[in-house]
C-alpha cells in the first residue's frame, strides 16, 4: 500500500496561471477499501523547503479510473502577486531603500530582488480511507512528497505552446531563464519588442529569471554602450555587475526573492546615478540617439550576452505635445512600459452630491439676508480625470505587447525624472489608472499601411475637494 504521485507538472519553474495537475494513485487502497480520499497538503514558501508553511489540505475522491486529480491553479495564483515597491537593499538616486525609505519599482538606479513574484511550491499526499475493523477513518502509512516547484506571477496564452513528456506537460520558461548556458536566444521577462523608444526623462525596468537551484549566478552584469544619432559610439560604457551593493545578490540564496531580478534600464533610471549618462544628457548628444542593454554572463569573458535591448532616445517633440508614459505588468509578472509622445486630451467629469439649502441666517439673533445662501448647493464634488492619448506610428511587433496592455490587471501613469525635495515621499510618480478602451483590434501594415493606437484611461482616485 503506497500513495503515488502518477502525474505531475513537467517543469520545477512555471508560471502560476498554468495548470498545476498532479494526478494521484494507490490501487491497493481503492480496491480493498470503502470511503477512499486523496489528502494534498498543500506547502508555499518564500525561502528554503524546511520553511515551507502549510496553506490548505484539500481532498478528492477517486475518479473512474481510480485515480485521484488535483489542479492548484487557483489555490497557488493567489500567494504571488506584482511587486510593486523595490525590495530593501535597492537604491534611488544613491538611497538605500528600506522600510522607512521606500521608493517605487520603477524608479530603481539598478538592481532589485523580488518581494512578492516568486514562491515556493510543495504538495505532499496521503490517502484516507474508512477502517472497517476499528470503525473510524484512517491513513496509508506512506506518503508521496512532490518535487519542490517555483511559481513564477505569470499566465499562459492559449497561443503558447506546452510540452509533454510521458503524460507530464508545462510551459517552459527556459527562454527566460539564461542558467549557465547563458545565449543571445535568451530573454528578458517581457514580449515587448527588443527596439523601444523613451524619452530622456522617462523611467523603467526590465526583469529576468535565475537558477532554480544552487548554481551561481547567470546575469553577471548589464552594460549600456551609448550612440549618437549618427550611429556613432559616444562616452565610456557603463557596466553595472549584479552584486548585493547594487542591489541583487551575486549567488543564488535559496531565497525566491532573487529567483526573479529587477533592473532599472530607462533614461531617468541611469539619469539617477550613471555620472557618464548624466553627462550625455547635458551635452544633448544622447538625445535622437540609442543605447543598447546587453546582460552577460561571468567569466569566460567569452560567453555570450542575452538578447540586447535597444533603446532610442526621442527627441523634443516640436509641437510640444504632452508625453503621456505608461507601465502596466505584463503576462510574465514583470512591467512593461510604453510612452504617447502624440496628441492627448484631458477631460473632467463630476459626480457631485447636492442638498437644498435654506436662504438667510435662522439662527441668529435677527434674520439676515445673505445672498449667497439658499437653493441646490453642491455637498460634494467627485471629480474623475481621464486622458486620451496617441501612440506614435509603430510597426507590427508592437501589437502584442498593446494587447497585453488592454489585458492587464494593473496599470500605472508613470511620471518623469524630476528634483525631488529632501523629504519627498515620491507618492508623484506612480499614479494607478484604469484603462477605459474596452477593444482592440489588431492593426497590420497590409491592412492599416500606418499603424498606430489609441488608448484611453481613466485616473483610479477620484479628485479631493472640499465638503461643505
Amino acid at each position: 500500500m503506497a500513495t503515488t504521485i502518477e502525474q505531475e507538472p513537467l517543469y520545477t519553474q512555471m508560471p502560476v496561471g498554468q495548470d498545476v495537475i498532479f494526478t494521484i494513485a494507490n490501487p491497493t487502497i481503492v480496491a480493498a477499501q470503502i470511503r477512499v480520499k486523496f489528502i494534498a497538503e498543500v506547502y508555499i514558501s518564500s525561502t528554503t523547503v524546511a520553511d515551507y508553511s502549510l496553506i490548505g489540505t484539500f481532498k478528492t475522491t477517486p475518479n473512474n479510473a481510480g485515480v485521484g486529480m488535483f489542479d492548484f491553479r487557483p489555490v497557488v495564483e493567489n500567494y504571488v502577486k506584482a511587486d510593486n515597491m523595490a525590495a530593501n537593499g535597492s537604491e534611488y538616486k544613491g538611497t538605500t531603500t528600506d522600510d522607512d525609505t521606500p521608493h517605487a519599482l520603477q524608479l530603481i538606479d539598478k538592481f532589485s530582488t523580488n518581494d512578492n513574484s516568486v514562491r515556493y511550491l510543495q504538495v505532499v499526499f496521503t490517502t484516507e480511507y474508512f477502517d472497517t475493523t476499528n470503525n473510524v477513518m484512517t491513513t496509508d502509512g506512506t506518503a508521496a512528497t512532490s518535487t519542490d516547484y517555483t511559481l513564477v506571477n505569470g499566465y499562459l496564452k492559449y497561443t503558447d505552446i506546452l510540452n509533454i513528456f510521458d503524460g507530464q506537460f508545462g510551459y517552459s520558461l527556459s527562454n527566460f531563464n539564461p542558467t549557465a548556458a547563458i545565449s543571445a536566444t535568451k530573454k528578458f521577462l517581457t514580449n515587448a519588442p527588443a527596439t523601444q523608444y523613451a524619452n530622456v526623462d522617462d523611467y523603467g525596468t526590465v526583469s529576468f529569471l535565475t537558477p532554480t537551484v544552487g548554481v551561481a549566478n547567470d546575469v553577471d552584469s548589464i552594460t549600456f554602450t551609448y550612440y549618437d544619432s549618427t550611429g556613432s559610439s559616444i562616452g565610456t560604457p557603463d557596466v553595472v555587475y549584479r552584486t548585493t551593493a547594487n542591489g541583487a545578490y551575486d549567488v543564488w540564496t535559496g531565497d525566491a526573492s532573487n529567483e526573479m531580478i529587477h533592473f532599472g534600464c530607462f533614461p531617468a533610471n541611469l539619469q539617477n546615478w550613471s555620472s557618464t549618462f548624466q553627462g550625455l544628457v547635458s551635452a544633448g548628444t544622447i538625445q535622437g540617439g540609442h543605447y543598447i542593454i546587453q546582460a552577460k554572463g561571468a567569466a569566460p569573458a567569452s560567453w555570450s550576452s542575452v538578447q540586447a535591448y535597444t533603446i532610442y532616445v526621442n527627441c523634443a517633440d516640436l509641437r510640444n505635445y504632452e508625453s503621456i508614459r505608461i507601465s502596466w505588468l505584463n503576462q510574465w509578472g514583470a512591467w512593461d512600459y510604453y510612452t504617447f509622445t502624440k496628441k492627448s486630451t484631458r477631460s473632467m467629469a463630476t459626480n457631485g452630491t447636492t442638498y437644498e439649502q435654506l436662504a438667510g441666517t435662522w439662527n441668529e439673533s435677527k434674520y439676515r439676508i445673505d445672498s449667497f445662501k439658499g437653493g441646490k448647493k453642491a455637498f460634494r464634488v467627485n471629480s474623475t480625470e481621464k486622458i486620451r492619448m496617441n501612440s506614435d506610428y509603430v510597426g507590427e511587433e508592437f501589437n502584442t505587447m498593446f494587447e497585453e496592455l488592454i489585458n492587464s490587471p494593473e496599470v500605472y501613469l508613470l511620471d518623469s525624472f524630476q528634483t525631488d525635495g529632501t523629504y519627498s515621499s515620491f507618492n508623484q510618480y506612480i499614479t494607478p489608472v484604469r484603462l477605459t478602451t474596452s477593444s482592440f483590434t489588431r492593426k497590420t501594415i497590409a491592412n492599416d499601411k500606418l499603424i498606430q493606437y489609441t488608448f484611453e484611461i481613466e485616473k483610479s482616485k477620484t479628485l479631493r475637494t472640499q465638503s461643505v
